[in-house]
């Protein structure tokens, strides 16, 4: 059992206890981070003079030895060590000599694993960014081609008033724009360096904590020795905003399921995102849909399980800590994963204009405008419901649609209606008078489309 203590103790400590206690076999995932912290904590005592130039210059060369064997494949990380931690001092020792024994100085564990932890959350914000970035990039490029198919839009699952698939695209675009904003206040609130709060009080070497903030591409040092080695903050947060992303891609998976029925059949999703069945062959399953549903509440477990860890912990740092690794190591692999692969299937998918139009047609979602053209021909609005709603029975019992109605059959209803009637309640007409901006009328939309160009050309 290779550990860094244990003058305090005089017995071995139990292999069962060992083992609980033990990181290395997760924590083992920020190798890189712990090395660059340590290479920023090396330079740092070299140039402030707390250890010699000579020894700084010998323990970070050490360091990227070790880093550069381990990417190779030349040095495994070994789980007879209890940490990351444990691992990269041992083995700098080991190649360098009491040289090694020196990175320690001014330093804990406790704000080297705060230290790790914020740098590898830091590169998964800034990676998770930019696979939003390449989804919301596939999303603007559907809304640019599709300002013109026409589809129903719906409220509580049924069809409402007619839209475009650009504009029902376009919800989800702000969506994930939000999304992207949120992962950039979380990158800029975390970006605070604690390195250099010790186990919770500081230390009396004379750190420069400024120039190791630098180093590290931090705004700064942290300003409480406690609250460094103790905030999760930024995990709870980032937790936060992947269960939000998530919930986004559920939702939009969601639709792309009842899409893809038989029922609707608006879309045909790519052989290479879908799946058979191994005794129905005319199946062909939307998987990566349904998984990303599915793994949603995996995200979610995460964030309740790190809120519910930190609910009861006092100052400074406590072990049940340590339980913030796994589950934000699998919440973010997760979330890249659903991001990466709804994006494929959403860039790859067929849409069946045609089925969309007429779903459009079918559902009755221009009766608000056949409401609004009688009231414009001095019907009260209230009267007008009400014949429409009469239209719509008819229209039902007939098995037709309202534009499908000859005039004779709508002027029996109300005698209000004229051949213009039939202008009025086109898709194309019912969609491209919206115009009012966030509306789904070609000018607003281009407007819309116009603003996410410029999101997206400057993130």
């Amino acid at each position: 059992m290779a550990q860094l203590w244990g003058g305090r103790f005089t017995k071995e400590t139990d292999q069962l206890v060992y083992n609980f206690n033990a990181s290395i076999s997760f924590d083992q995932k920020f190798y890189k981070q712990d090395i660059k912290g340590s290479i920023a904590h090396a330079t740092m005592l070299g140039e402030t003079g707390i250890i010699t130039k000579e020894e700084s210059d010998k323990i970070i060369e050490g360091l990227k030895g070790i880093l550069s064997d381990v990417e190779e494949g030349k040095l495994e990380i070994s789980p007879k060590y209890e940490d990351i931690h444990s691992f990269v001092e041992a083995t700098l020792i080991d190649r360098i000599g009491d040289t090694g024994k020196k990175l320690h100085t001014g330093r804990s564990r406790n704000d080297q694993v705060a230290l790790d932890m914020k740098l590898y959350t830091r590169d998964e914000v800034v990676a998770i960014k930019e696979l939003l970035k390449e989804l919301m990039t596939t999303l603007h490029n559907l809304m640019k081609e599709n300002l013109d198919t026409y589809m129903p839009g719906f409220t509580h699952l049924q069809k409402a008033q007619p839209v475009t698939f650009a504009h029902h695209v376009g919800a989800y675009m702000e969506m994930f724009k939000r999304d992207f904003d949120r992962l950039s206040d979380i990158y800029d609130r975390m970006n605070y360096c604690p390195l250099g709060a010790g186990a919770l009080a500081g230390t009396t070497y004379p750190l420069d904590r400024k120039l190791t903030a630098d180093l590290l591409d931090f705004y700064g040092p942290t300003l409480n020795s406690m609250d460094s080695v103790s905030d999760r903050d930024y995990v709870i947060e980032l937790l936060s905003a992947l269960s939000t992303i998530c919930m986004h891609l559920s939702r939009f998976s969601e639709e792309i399921i009842i899409w893809n029925s038989n029922e609707y059949q608006f879309i045909e999703l790519d052989d290479s995102y879908s799946t058979g069945s191994s005794i129905m062959p005319q199946k062909k399953n939307p998987d990566i849909a349904e998984l990303v549903r599915g793994k949603t509440g995996r995200v979610y477990g995460a964030l309740v399980s790190i809120l519910t860890t930190m609910k009861g912990i006092p100052l400074a740092y406590n072990k049940d800590m340590q339980e913030d690794k796994e589950l934000t190591f699998d919440a973010i692999d997760t979330v890249k994963g659903c991001i990466a692969l709804f994006n494929g299937m959403i860039s790859t998918m067929r849409l069946n204009k045609e089925n969309m139009k007429v779903s459009a047609m079918k559902g009755f979602t221009n009766a608000t405008d056949a409401a609004d053209y009688l009231v414009k021909n001095g019907v009260p609005f209230r009267d007008a419901h009400g014949i429409i709603g009469q239209l719509v029975l008819y229209c039902i019992d007939n098995n037709k649609a309202i534009e499908e109605l000859s005039l004779e059959e709508l002027q029996k209803i109300s005698p209000v209606f004229k051949d213009d009637i039939y202008d009025a309640i086109s898709l194309k007409t019912c969609v491209e008078k919206r115009n009012t901006i966030g509306a789904p009328g070609p000018e607003a939309m281009k407007q819309v489309i116009k603003i996410n160009e410029e999101f997206l050309k400057n993130i």
